[in-house]
């Protein structure tokens, strides 16, 4: 006999139904999606109004809407976090839907604007204090600009 402790072993594809007017839903493009799991934890659904409340959405769920799949705060460029694994699903030059929508948000929001984000953020003094240290005046190392331009190319190849 399994006895179901709250978090037993998820393994493997499992159906999630986005909610229309997300950004899950508009990363996605579709109702359902089938993404992998391994993990032996789960959403406390004893605070999911307070999640709400707060200013968060569930973005997806379980086909019963029991499990909370994907979450993102409105308001905010790109914070969504998701209970399965879009590492095992994104390949090169087919990134997953989330790696893409937070590469397009930084891109849209760019240094400047980030910055600005995170001005009244805990820390931010870090920040500024951080970006002014590294030389450049703009928040990023030359790896992080690698970096980028090596995602950005990921995203939008041959442009």
């Amino acid at each position: 006999d399994v006895v179901d402790l709250g978090g037993t072993m998820r393994l493997g594809i499992y159906p999630c139904r986005l909610s229309p007017g997300t950004m899950g839903h508009q990363l996605y493009g579709d109702a359902v999606i089938y993404e992998r799991h391994r993990h032996r934890y789960e959403f406390n659904n004893a605070y999911r109004n307070l999640f709400l409340e707060s200013g968060y959405v569930v973005s997806g769920s379980s086909p019963d809407g029991r499990l909370v799949e994907l979450i993102e705060l409105s308001g905010h460029p790109f914070f969504t976090a998701c209970q399965y694994h879009p590492e095992f699903l994104s390949r090169p030059g087919k990134p997953h839907p989330l790696f893409r929508g937070l590469i397009e948000a930084a891109q849209r929001h760019g240094p400047g604007k980030a910055q600005a984000l995170a001005a009244g953020a805990p820390g931010s003094e870090q920040a500024s204090a951080s970006a002014s240290a590294n030389g450049n005046g703009n928040g990023a190392s030359k790896a992080e600009a690698s970096a980028a331009e090596a995602l950005a190319a990921v995203v939008s190849p041959g442009a």
